[in-house]
């Protein structure tokens, strides 16, 4: 079933990395395939990721020219044959919000072993050709396609359009990184190494998990004012300790000398992995979610070995991540600051304003809106 289709939409358009961003008239698909979706876009968040590949730094496969944006949460106006219910089996109709997956092609190894942010042949929205059919495989537009292969969520009515997009990346990492982390606990100290959005989403996740006390460690400082404000017992500024050995051994300060039971990395800084394995304490766990560039540093493999360290690394999530990160924004509204993480609201037109915005430190998390 369809309701009238537009056949052209604005969208930004990256033909050139590093290089500003163009407003472009974009073809909408005359069709929907079975189990597709169109919808249009009611908000798009931005993500470090996206300064990232516009920068053309991040260490993942893009195909120029593309739409930027992969957070982002829709309003259904088509829908394919068969594509009547989201991946939690709730009914989707004309009008529903939706946040969706990257698609995944279901028939490889990693799907089969339900991993699919591992899927050696994913389609991942804000990465993907524009010229190529669909065309619209980013958030940064009026509207985009949902492809088959990606998963669905319907957004519950109480969830603002902002924080549904948030949910769709920043909340879903957190909750995947979290849940790969394991039990956390009165008996624990973590320490958190970044003050971006999912750092301080991390903050707030362990804090409701009953960790014994938490320590964020990021800049500037409004920032670690948002992570005391989600349950940040300690916070330690960069600017204030910007030597490592100082900031070391403040954690071991706080730790009675052992260092910190559970250390987790999203600050996105090579640095930070060495800094991190030396914080960890005797039998800790590493969770490593932010490296996602090309960036090296050295780091004696001993210190993994003699103290018996668990390394995670984490990345993405899948449909059921989604699912929850959205019922933890209805549940924990009230304990979770979530609406003070988004630092502002422009529309697509200034696009290159905002990436600007995001690289000099002035935005925590904006969205962007099409219409």
């Amino acid at each position: 079933m369809t309701a009238a289709l537009p056949t052209r939409t604005r969208a930004a358009v990256l033909r050139a990395f590093g290089e500003p961003i163009v407003i472009e008239d974009m073809p909408v698909p005359a069709r929907i395939e079975a189990g597709g979706l169109l919808v249009e876009i009611v908000a798009c968040s931005l993500c470090g990721t996206d300064v990232h590949c516009w920068e053309g730094s991040l260490d993942l496969k893009l195909d120029l020219p593309l739409i930027l944006g992969h957070e982002m949460a829709g309003r259904i106006i088509a829908i394919g044959e068969g594509a009547d219910t989201d991946s939690a089996g709730q009914p989707l109709r004309l009008g529903d919000r939706v946040i969706w997956t990257h698609a995944f092609c279901g028939q490889c190894a990693m799907c089969a072993r339900h991993r699919p942010a591992m899927c050696p042949n994913r389609k991942a929205y804000g990465h993907v050709s524009a010229e190529n059919w669909p065309y619209l495989m980013g958030g940064f537009a009026q509207h985009a396609y949902v492809l088959p292969g990606s998963g669905r969520v319907r957004v519950p009515d109480s969830v603002p359009d902002e924080l549904a997009s948030m949910a769709s990346c920043a909340l879903r990492s957190v909750v995947n990184a979290v849940e790969q982390a394991g039990r956390v606990g009165p008996e624990h100290t973590i320490v958190v190494q970044g003050a971006g959005p999912l750092g301080i989403l991390a903050t707030g996740l362990f804090s409701q998990a009953g960790a014994g006390r938490v320590l964020t460690i990021g800049a500037p400082a409004a920032r670690l004012e948002l992570a005391r404000a989600f349950g940040a017992d300690d916070v330690v500024s960069l600017e204030d300790v910007p030597d490592p050995a100082d900031r070391l051994a403040i954690v071991r300060q706080a730790t009675g000398g052992l260092g910190a039971d559970l250390v987790a990395e999203f600050s996105g800084h090579p640095a930070a992995f060495a800094e991190g394995v030396a914080m960890a304490g005797p039998g800790a766990r590493y969770l490593v979610v932010g490296q996602l560039g090309a960036g090296t540093v050295e780091v004696a493999p001993g210190a993994i070995t003699k103290k018996n360290l668990t390394v995670i690394g984490s990345f993405s999530g899948d449909v059921s991540h989604y699912h929850k990160a959205l019922a933890i924004i209805e549940r924990l509204a009230g304990r979770l600051p979530f609406d003070r993480l988004i630092s502002g609201r422009y529309p697509l037109g200034q696009v290159n304003e905002v990436i600007d915005r995001m690289r000099s430190f002035q935005e925590i998390k904006p969205v962007l809106y099409a219409s």
